[in-house]
């Protein structure tokens, strides 16, 4: 059983994290605070294998609290759920070892997709008796990155905050076809700019575009998520 606790000041989102948690199994909730600073308080005489983090609550932030998390000697995996997707923020998380991040508003599967590789990176730890070899740090490492394969570097114009953004929409929908025009009308962009990220992920293999031509008039290409194509 892997020992949970949510920050989160909105009772609402709090209730819902709650009950996605639950939904799992080998997860328990143990508390729920509206600030980082009650949930240090607890940490400093209690433990947690992973703590659902809302980037800003009361008092402090979330980089805020992980600093202070670390300088209590606890290094619990976090995952970060938030509205913060700016790249500046995302970046500094990642340096601080946040092990996935949300943006709201997230589905129910994309949460239980953290959780699960959640689980599996410690169930694949506590497997290894031994030292780690390059092998195993590699197989760690694409479980907690599943794209973490090379890819080339962004061309001029694109943003990395965009690209989580397109990905994760179209993550969250993998047995979909979408067009560009569709995409930007659900993410807010024009469909100039979706088809420049389009472009880019069907180069680096992450997604797969297909023609239809059952549209009645001009064939349409059409893009999905490439594992479950």
């Amino acid at each position: 059983m892997y020992h949970i606790i949510i920050i989160e000041d909105d009772p609402m989102v709090a209730a819902i994290n709650r009950q996605y948690a639950l939904a799992l199994p080998a997860f328990s909730v143990d508390r729920v605070f509206k600030n980082g600073a009650e949930a240090l308080e607890y940490l400093r005489e209690n433990d947690a294998d992973l703590i659902i983090l809302d980037y800003y609550t009361p008092l402090m932030n979330g980089s805020q609290f992980i600093d202070r998390l670390h300088t209590l000697g606890k290094t619990p995996s976090v995952i970060m759920v938030t509205s913060a997707n700016d790249s500046d923020i995302v970046r500094s998380l990642l340096s601080r070892g946040v092990f996935d991040y949300l943006v709201k508003p997230f589905t129910a599967e994309r949460f239980h997709a953290a959780l699960k590789r959640f689980s599996e990176t410690r169930r694949y730890l506590d497997g290894q008796s031994a030292g780690l070899s390059q092998e195993a740090l590699d197989t760690l490492l694409s479980r907690r990155n599943p794209d973490m394969s090379q890819k080339p570097p962004l061309t001029k114009g694109l943003s990395d905050a965009t690209l989580a953004m397109i990905r994760e929409y179209v993550r969250t929908n993998p047995e979909s076809l979408f067009t560009s025009e569709q995409i930007a009308e659900q993410v807010q962009l024009s469909r100039v700019t979706i088809r420049r990220y389009m472009n880019y992920l069907t180069e680096t293999g992450e997604l797969v575009s297909v023609i239809d031509y059952k549209t009645g008039g001009r064939p349409s290409i059409k893009y999905g998520w490439k594992p479950l194509i």
